[in-house]
């Protein structure tokens, strides 16, 4: 009953039945997808430490390998154009088949090469199902209920990377292969009809189909003048962003386990209180970004998550007699101003273009990604041996993150309080790409 209850007051008690209804299986629905994609994106990030001994890669060759299964975003470009072209939920439909079945070829590569052609596919549709979902939360809620629902999205995906930390050791333990991780995504299939059943596509993209806006857009239209000084800097700030972003969060647990020296179970343990507590991040970026503004969370949060980085990957202290706990405190520092910060962002981001550039937006702000992690990745990969190991460039890189938090303070508009049709412009012109 309290989660009925929650998610009638995230999808706005007060409107029509009929919009509230909609609004209620949309958040529902994409909750349950977004914790199964959520699963198989943090594969990744925890199988590192496995993934490199099966492959026989030192730290410089993992990161080559993530470097290249980066170009994922090229794919996940297309489909999110895709997303505006024919609807949210066909692109999410072809993600939740795209998804396990690639896991599963993933599962069974033995040499590195099919291991990243699996894995560039798969986090393909992974990220343009996250873009998709995010845009059909921004189009489901009312205005004040927006950045919540961007905490509901952010809360989904947590829950199933949590899953997969805590499978990581237990595997460990029992003595089985790494591999089971993206198995189990594979399985995930079976899951997608029901999923698929309860998701309703988004009104505002059916609306705006039916007026032909999706059809008359194109994907260069967010370079024109009139989204041009908000395209710009969104990508600017993206690129050095997630930059930080793409090196801290990849190489925390193999931190922990390969270059600390703590056991599986120990890193299992700090990627797992870490991401727990660091949940508190969601409701502190839900309620920033109504009290202060989206703009000056993401510049809040951006500057002082830092810290909790540098704390990470430049320690603990030699002599430290308490590591995992030092870690565990940094991680959830920077987690939690990372999740704050995200959801302010995603409400900013979809609240700044019009309904035919929404998925077009977080299409190229993907593709800005891949860029931003086949740099950092590399620069980890070169640097490694010249600067002391890979956590210490990835600290240097993680101070990235303050210019960019800056570039959103001075040259993003805030949206708060507006409608989407307002906050876009759609209102005054009506069609999207003008």
């Amino acid at each position: 009953m309290d989660e009925a209850k929650s998610l009638e007051e995230a999808t706005g008690g007060g409107a029509e039945a009929g919009v509230r209804s909609h609004g209620e299986r949309t958040v529902r629905a994409l909750f349950a997808i977004l914790a199964c994609q959520g699963y198989a994106f943090a594969i990744l990030g925890v199988g590192a430490p496995f993934i490199a001994k099966t492959f026989a890669l030192d730290q410089s060759g993992i990161a080559k390998m993530y470097a290249w299964i980066s170009l994922n975003s090229i794919g996940a470009l297309i489909l999110s154009r895709m997303a505006d072209r024919v609807g949210r939920r066909r692109i999410v439909t072809l993600g939740l088949i795209m998804t396990p079945l690639c896991s599963v070829g993933a599962a069974l590569a033995t040499k590195a090469a099919w291991f990243i052609f699996f894995e560039v596919a798969a986090y393909s549709a992974i990220l343009a199902t996250f873009g998709s979902a995010i845009v059909m939360v921004a189009e489901a809620l009312p205005i004040e209920k927006r950045s919540e629902g961007q905490g509901w999205a952010n809360l989904a995906i947590a829950s199933g990377g949590g899953i997969c930390v805590v499978l990581a050791p237990a595997l460990a333990r029992a003595g089985m292969s790494w591999r089971w991780l993206p198995a189990l995504a594979g399985a995930g299939i079976v899951l997608t009809p029901i999923m698929l059943r309860r998701l309703p596509e988004s009104r505002t993209w059916e609306e705006a189909a039916e007026r032909g806006m999706a059809k008359g857009s194109h994907i260069y239209d967010v370079f024109r003048r009139r989204y041009r000084g908000r395209t710009v800097p969104l990508i600017f700030t993206t690129l050095l962003g997630e930059a930080s972003g793409a090196a801290v969060s990849t190489w925390i647990y193999y931190h922990a386990v390969t270059v600390t020296g703590l056991t599986p179970t120990q890193g299992s343990i700090i990627l797992l209180v870490g991401g727990t507590l660091s949940t508190a991040g969601l409701v502190i970026g839900v309620r920033m970004a109504e009290w202060v503004g989206r703009v000056r969370t993401v510049l809040a949060m951006g500057l002082t998550g830092t810290v909790g980085v540098l704390a990470f990957y430049w320690g603990p202290p030699a002599h430290c007699g308490w590591p995992v706990l030092w870690l565990i405190v940094a991680h959830t520092w920077f987690a939690t101003t990372g999740r704050a910060s995200q959801v302010a962002a995603n409400a900013a981001v979809t609240e700044l273009f019009p309904t035919a550039l929404r998925g077009t937006i977080l299409g190229w702000l993907t593709l800005t990604i891949a860029f931003a992690a086949i740099g950092a990745q590399a620069a980890i990969a070169i640097l490694a041996k010249q600067l002391g190991g890979l956590s210490n460039v990835v600290g240097w890189i993680g101070l990235l993150w303050i210019p960019s938090a800056l570039i959103w303070g001075l040259f993003i508009d805030e949206t708060r309080g507006l409608s989407l049709e307002a906050a876009s412009g759609e209102i005054a012109e009506g069609a999207a790409g003008a």
